[in-house]
């Protein structure tokens, strides 16, 4: 019985990163032999092991082969003769098949090493195309490491999976645990460039697909490009290391805009409305988490409003805040605005930094009329009203005092 460190560790400490997740293969041991030494079996598919004490994974060295469409479609086989060359040459990319034996020795049949100093992401054999996850890992780890490219030969491969309609066979659950992934990596932009370049993009999410190409009036975007603005509104939001949730509404803010009638381009009159359907569709289609499709909905209705409160009366600021419903969540209010620091912080000509972007004042303005709601006792105010025998006036009294103290914190306005 051998055992290797194997996986993202190994790529990690080339890297000079700090290992996460430590993963092991064991060449020449049956599960027999595994349970006998106490480790626990997880699993049914594959012989995968919890190290008695540390509860690490301890995995069997094994071989798999295409049974099937799909990335269920495989069949494993783990056995003591499998050998450790066997194992690795089943992984994706080669800075990922790569092992340490237990004296420190790099073990890299595959070149990983050497593609990392070239710093390409490039598959370790053509069983990449029999996957079609691997396509979703491959664009995760162009976002995770941004200076990485694609080798040519693997994306011909990703291209050849969605030509072949594998892509279509993943499963919701999968799609949305990777993409969720490379949203919270660095630079999520890039995953979706990959996805796009092999054509996966346009099967997994057409609504977002479509973006690229629709132009927007170069007054308010000088970036022009629909799909160019929401690359920028990720980044944005992964450079402040904003939650998923607020990526996800950053990524989904704009959707409307790609069925905008083509005869008042580059306008988008109306684009909120037709973003929300198309935000719910997406979110059901991706199994998208509550959390991250309601404020993914509210940000996608609201983008627009919350960016002029200056420019409107008390009452038309409170309607807009109590169709976010900011009184009962207002947590949940401060990520919209988030969102929407985002969305217009981020517009900018291509090729010029970040911080060319316009500053979002507007949260100044929306936090002062949040605060004015919430000093409304609308407890007392209801009081009043029921003991003169008056409950029909409660309502529009509420509304009418959080109005008017909206009014008196901003002053300027009409």
């Amino acid at each position: 019985m051998k055992i290797y460190q194997v996986g993202g560790s190994v790529r990690d400490k080339l890297l000079g990163l700090p290992a996460v997740d430590l993963d092991y293969v064991v060449v020449g041991a049956t599960v027999d032999e595994m349970l006998a030494a106490g480790y626990q079996p997880v699993g049914k598919d594959f012989p995968v092991f919890l190290h008695p004490r540390t509860k690490q994974e301890y995995a069997l060295a094994r071989t798999e082969r295409k049974s099937g469409r799909g990335y269920t479609g495989f069949a494993f086989q783990a056995a003591p003769d499998v050998t450790l060359e066997e194992d690795l040459l089943r992984r994706d990319l080669t800075i990922n098949a790569m092992a340490v034996d237990a004296d420190g020795t790099l073990i890299d049949p595959y070149g990983g090493a050497i593609d990392i100093a070239a710093k390409i992401l490039r598959h370790v054999s053509d069983a990449f195309a029999e996957d079609p996850l691997r396509v979703l890992r491959l664009a995760r780890f162009a976002a995770r490491f941004t200076e990485f490219s694609v080798a040519p030969e693997t994306l011909a491969l990703c291209k050849k999976l969605v030509a072949d309609g594998e892509v279509r066979e993943l499963v919701a659950e999968r799609v949305w645990q990777e993409l969720a992934r490379g949203l919270m990596e660095a630079q999520p932009s890039r995953m979706f460039a990959v996805l796009r370049a092999c054509g996966a993009l346009s099967e997994l999410a057409p609504e977002l697909d479509r973006l690229w190409g629709v132009p927007q009036k170069a007054q308010w975007h000088p970036e022009i490009d629909t799909g160019i603005h929401i690359m920028q509104v990720i980044d944005y939001a992964a450079n402040r290391k904003w939650p998923l949730a607020t990526r996800f509404a950053a990524l989904t803010h704009d959707l409307g805009k790609g069925l905008t009638p083509a005869d008042i381009l580059p306008a988008h009159h109306a684009h909120e409305a037709r973003s929300v359907k198309l935000v719910a569709a997406l979110s059901e289609r991706w199994r998208v988490p509550r959390d991250c499709a309601e404020l993914a909905t509210h940000v996608a209705a609201e983008h627009g409003n919350l960016g002029k409160l200056a420019d409107m009366r008390p009452a038309t600021v409170h309607d807009v805040l109590m169709r976010c419903d900011v009184l009962r969540r207002p947590e949940r209010f401060v990520l919209m605005l988030d969102a929407c620091e985002a969305d217009k912080s981020s517009r900018r000509a291509v090729g010029l930094p970040e911080s060319a972007g316009e500053p979002f004042t507007a949260r100044i303005d929306a936090m002062a009329a949040l605060a004015a709601m919430q000093s409304v006792d609308a407890g007392s105010i209801a009081a009043a009203l029921a003991a003169q025998g008056k409950p029909e006036r409660i309502a529009e009294a509420v509304r009418n005092a959080r109005i008017e103290a909206i009014r008196v914190a901003r002053p300027e306005q009409l």
